[in-house]
């Protein structure tokens, strides 16, 4: 399956594609440019708004504005027509080290957001990454829910919300593990493997759950993107023209594309021009709707 280019975007970092239904537009995030994107596949146009602070998750409140991880907190974003962007501190963070930032992130599907934390510099692979939970009034600090982790990623959650999945992308750890979760309360438990990413190809980065069930997780450095039953067994694998997929999301009018975000790393591109957009791929099955942020 061929994937389209809708956008050469050169992303630096291109991350947490969202699909707006009521819009009928793709936002996603450029991390180190401080950036928000929206692009709509109406008219081709792309809209971008700068930030604060780095930005790496979103999702959508429904009045059209947005709950964001970023570096000292989560944020509420209202967008301005200027490109411009009002932000709000929902809750703070105390990281265990500095030079540290929230990476991927994603609400439940009761509404709730969490999102993971990580020391910038790879390279250190320092555990002090830590997943968080965010709820509705919530106004004390963030407290961890899950902790020494090193590049926390591809969140997911089973249609029903009954399994969470999350990975740690590290090249030294490389695994995806699920959870049963409490829908009640929001609490993971029974953490097992899921899938063993050393086993494939790509080092797991961010994913979605399709109507069927089925995770879906960029192989970061291999152009690929994996489809794993519920059971763990690989089903499917598609490519796109970049090394470095980022995350993937259901969109369009029928939630039957898939959407993938890229980075585009420094040195010679040669092999991969195309480093840092946004590809569609057709992947033969539908997706969900991303929750709201029940805020």
């Amino acid at each position: 399956m061929d994937a389209e280019l809708i956008l050469d975007a050169r992303n630096a970092t291109g991350e947490s594609p969202v699909w707006n239904a009521q819009e009928q537009a793709l936002y996603w995030v450029d991390i180190p440019a401080r950036r928000l994107h929206r692009w709509s596949p109406q008219d081709g146009l792309t809209t971008s708004w700068e930030t604060p602070e780095m930005l790496a998750c979103i999702a959508r409140y429904g009045d059209g504005s947005w709950l964001a991880g970023m570096e000292s907190g989560l944020f509420r974003l209202h967008l301005q027509d200027d490109g411009t962007v009002t932000t709000q501190l929902l809750s703070s963070v105390e990281h265990a080290n500095d030079n540290m930032r929230f990476n991927d992130g994603r609400c439940d599907r009761q509404g709730r957001f969490w999102a993971g934390t990580m020391f910038m510099d790879m390279t250190k692979a320092l555990a002090v990454g830590s997943l968080y939970r965010y709820s509705a009034g919530q106004t004390e600090p963030l407290t961890a829910q899950l902790a020494d982790m090193i590049v926390p990623n591809g969140l997911g959650f089973s249609p029903d919300g009954r399994v969470m999945y999350l990975s740690d992308s590290h090249p030294s750890v490389q695994k995806i593990w699920a959870f049963d979760y409490d829908t009640d309360t929001g609490t993971p438990h029974n953490r097992r493997l899921f899938v063993d990413m050393n086993q494939h190809a790509g080092r797991p980065d961010g994913a979605a759950v399709d109507a069927e069930g089925c995770y879906w997780i960029c192989g970061n450095d291999e152009g690929v993107i994996h489809r794993f039953t519920p059971a763990g067994e690989l089903d499917r694998s598609l490519s796109v023209p970049v090394k470095k997929p980022a995350m993937c999301a259901f969109g369009g009018s029928n939630l039957d594309t898939l959407y993938v975000t890229s980075i585009r790393p420094g040195g010679d591109l040669s092999d991969q021009p195309l480093a840092g957009g946004v590809f569609a791929l057709n992947p033969g099955v539908k997706g969900l709707e991303e929750p709201l942020f029940k805020g």
